[in-house]
């Protein structure tokens, strides 16, 4: 005779309790995922507005004079990350 054991409510584990934890973890890496995108969105669209490329005419040519060229990079640099740090994700 197979029988099933019965549970008195109150007792033993809640149904639906343990995969609470890991979906929380989930959403909050996304939304620090998200976050941290954003900053370097932000970031790099203020890096791209106030580059001084930009404000100059022909700004696809090369600079014809060295004083130019120290005038087109003398905006902020983009820092990219090494590579090591993007293989983590």
């Amino acid at each position: 005779m197979n029988q099933q054991a019965v549970r008195e409510p109150g007792r033993g584990r809640q149904p639906g309790r343990s995969e609470q934890g890991p979906l929380l973890v989930r959403v909050a890496r996304w939304v620090r995922d998200t976050v941290v995108d954003f900053n370097q969105a932000q970031r790099r669209l203020a890096e791209m507005m106030t580059a001084p490329d930009r404000y100059v005419i022909g700004s696809s040519k090369a600079p014809d004079t060295y004083e130019e060229f120290l005038f087109r990079t003398s905006g902020l640099l983009r820092r990219e990350p090494p590579a090591r740090t993007d293989a983590r994700r």
